[in-house]
């Protein structure tokens, strides 16, 4: 058994066989089955879906036999403080609506601790992606460090989560203060947007209820453009629920006051 720690290749290795199941499907008629049953919000997942979490576990399996695995669509396998967490598509809802701010999101925890992130996008060929030296982008116009927007007056942020319709009852009117208090708001984005407050084009993004696949492959990119993630109760994130991201510690500490006001 190897107890070799991954590295930056590793986690664009795994990329490359999600975008290869992901993108020749995308804008194709597929066929999408419902996890939710009646009366629940639409939950779809496809055979892209399935294929890109299976060819990444396979990979994961041959590589790093010790390592665990937690995937959206297979659940998790495996023992031990390295764990691999997966979404083959994190925004279903938008890839099967042809907008390309959907992404496969790939990440790694050591004991408690996210420690690897990637978000690779096919369409627009980029890669976003966290290792020991930094956060990173690579795109057709080569390679860049990300880094937030060091911004710290509430009033001039611009703000992103991707419906408020996902907030509960409880929770929209403090979403509707912090909306109130920002310069902008938008909708939408999916995990695109929590690239974009790692590229420093967004500056706080808001989510009522992630899964741990949802975030923990975006903590790590977040933090290392200079970012803070961190739940609605200030603790880590790494265990999904309400997850707020900010490009400041500024930032954070305001917009958290007003959610949990």
């Amino acid at each position: 058994m190897t107890t070799r720690l991954p590295d930056a290749d590793f986690l664009h290795r795994l990329a490359d066989l999600a975008d290869q199941e992901t993108l020749p499907r995308f804008r194709r008629p597929l066929v999408v089955d419902a996890k939710s049953g009646p009366g629940q919000e639409f939950d779809p997942v496809t055979e892209a879906d399935r294929r890109a979490e299976l060819v990444m576990r396979e990979l994961i399996s041959t590589e790093y036999p010790g390592h665990a695995i937690l995937g959206e669509e297979y659940g998790s396998s495996g023992t031990g403080s390295l764990q691999w967490v997966i979404d083959p598509i994190d925004g279903t809802k938008p890839y099967l609506c042809g907008i390309p701010v959907w992404g496969t999101l790939i990440g790694l925890v050591d004991g408690d601790l996210a420690t690897l992130g990637m978000m690779s996008q096919p369409v627009t060929s980029e890669r976003f992606w966290a290792d020991p030296s930094g956060a990173w982008h690579r795109s057709p116009a080569g390679t860049r460090r990300l880094a937030v927007r060091k911004l710290t007056n509430l009033s001039h942020a611009i703000l992103h989560t991707t419906s408020p319709d996902q907030f509960p009852i409880e929770g929209r009117a403090a979403f509707a203060s912090l909306k109130s208090s920002v310069r902008m708001t938008r909708y939408g984005g999916e995990c695109y947007a929590f690239a974009m407050l790692a590229a420093g084009c967004i500056d706080i993004c808001v989510e009522p209820n992630l899964k741990p696949y949802d975030i923990i492959p975006i903590i790590p990119i977040v933090e290392k453009a200079g970012g803070v993630v961190t739940r609605f109760d200030g603790r880590r994130a790494e265990s999904g629920g309400a997850v707020l991201l900010s490009a400041t510690p500024e930032l954070h500490e305001r917009a958290l006051a007003i959610l949990n006001g």
